[in-house]
């Protein structure tokens, strides 16, 4: 089995689970568990199960404790109910209050132990959970998933002690939800800054609960949904329409699963709604505080959910067979077809070839310097040579809108000196490659004859 050992930073305790197999000659995954109010990392680790959990799947799991003395000169880091104050600005922001505490926690179990900084997580519980969401806004850089259990959104609330000293704003958000998610959105967008990364976000909550209302899982979502839309390059107002929905029953509580994808299609955001569970932990150990043996196992989701999305490092790395572009340097004469042009199939693969034409250029054209385009030619089929594909298609680039004696691409005068010209080929329409050619080759017999 592994070990629970305690440790203190800053007059701050916290606990940190070292799984049996951990070995220090590879990188292990680290999970920051944060506890919600009334609770401490023993409780908080007997009721989840973590522990359990990353003994099996070999990760460290590190479990911050809001549970200390008041320092007067430090008030926004107390709480008499051991709640994290996720509703204070200073612990809402990079390099302040809760966050840099629990970043620089991180920092120090990365001192003794082997941590994969690709694998880093946050979730939490009420409080906590709402911290979990201010990490992702924070520190975007140092996690790649948080999990959010009867949590809020990103700046819901901004309590001021002096005028507001019960707090009564955060409790009213914690009831009624915040007035525009939106903006919560853009303003974790806003704290992310030159870190802004698109972040994995799982949600859990229970209809039935009572302390923080279930509206606030939406829009946990919404917020995250915008912020991710923001670092996608977006303008306006994300759509947070799910692009699935699951209904099911598990362990005696029905939920719904809305899985949301980013803009390549992928799956980013989950959000889970538990039928008839309160302000708890969903499928939680009965022995600790807040949670409900019944429904659906958020420790082992939450868990998957990270992992399922774990970024491979590029030795692991699949990779998935493309086309490539193939550079070939060609020098092509001009002649007279002996057959007609072949047409290009609707989607043929692109080969990249810089090719040197010496062409006879029109009567009364000045010379032209060497210019350099790439050129993309579609190939017939693989049986068919280069060779034979590029001497086929129409040499100048000629748009829909010119004739051939308006080309773009000005050819040399045959007495001129004839520098290699570079050009970008594209396929034309039949009756185009025609008529180029029909003038092309007339003009040349034409050249012949006079001489």
């Amino acid at each position: 089995m592994g070990e629970f050992l305690d440790f203190v930073y800053q007059d701050f305790k916290y606990k940190l689970y070292v799984p049996g197999k951990y070995s220090s000659d590879k990188e292990s995954p680290l999970l920051v568990m944060l506890h919600g109010c009334g609770q401490n990392p023993d409780d908080f680790a007997t009721g989840t199960d973590m522990n359990t959990l990353a003994e099996k799947e070999n990760f460290l799991v590190l479990y911050p404790d809001m549970n200390h003395p008041l320092n007067p000169r430090e008030p926004a880091a107390y709480n008499p109910l051991g709640c994290w104050n996720w509703f204070l600005d200073k612990n809402q922001h990079r390099g302040e209050g809760h966050p840099k505490l629990i970043y620089e926690m991180i920092l120090e179990v990365k001192s003794t132990y082997k941590i994969d900084s690709n694998q880093v997580y946050a979730a939490g519980l009420s409080a906590g959970g709402s911290l979990a969401c201010i990490l992702g806004a924070t520190y975007p850089d140092v996690f790649n998933g948080i999990g959010i259990c009867s949590g809020l959104p990103y700046d819901a609330a901004n309590v001021f002690f002096l005028t507001d000293p019960m707090a009564e704003e955060a409790k009213k958000c914690m009831e009624k939800g915040v007035s525009d998610p939106y903006e919560c959105g853009n303003s974790a967008f806003q704290e992310m800054g030159e870190f802004k990364k698109k972040m994995r976000v799982i949600v859990f909550h229970g209809i039935c609960d009572t302390t923080v209302h279930p509206i606030n899982s939406q829009q946990v979502i919404t917020q995250w949904a915008q912020t991710n839309f923001r670092v996608e390059n977006g303008i306006g107002l994300a759509d947070i329409t799910p692009a699935r929905v699951n209904s099911n029953i598990i362990n005696g509580r029905s939920y719904t699963q809305h899985v949301y994808h980013d803009r390549d299609s992928e799956p980013l955001m989950e959000l889970w709604m538990i039928n008839q569970m309160g302000h708890t932990w969903s499928g939680g150990n009965p022995n600790g505080t807040f949670t409900d043996p019944f429904g659906p196992n958020a420790t082992e989701i939450i868990w998957n959910f990270f992992r399922k999305h774990y970024p491979q490092s590029e030795e692991k790395r699949m990779e998935t067979p493309v086309k490539k572009t193939v550079t070939v340097p060609m020098e092509l004469e001009l002649h007279p077809l002996a057959k007609s042009p072949v047409e290009s199939p609707a989607n043929p693969p692109i080969v990249q070839l810089p090719i040197n034409i010496l062409v006879p250029s029109p009567d009364n054209s000045s010379v032209q310097k060497p210019t350099r385009t790439e050129a993309e030619l579609p190939i017939e089929s693989s049986n068919q040579s280069l060779t034979e594909t590029a001497a086929v298609l129409p040499i100048p680039i000629i748009s829909s809108k010119q004739t051939p004696n308006e080309s773009s691409a000005e050819l040399p005068n045959e007495s001129s000196v004839q520098p290699p010209i570079e050009l970008t080929l594209k396929p034309l329409e039949e009756t185009q490659r025609k008529n180029f050619v029909s003038i092309l080759l007339s003009k040349l017999f034409k050249r012949k004859n006079e001489k």
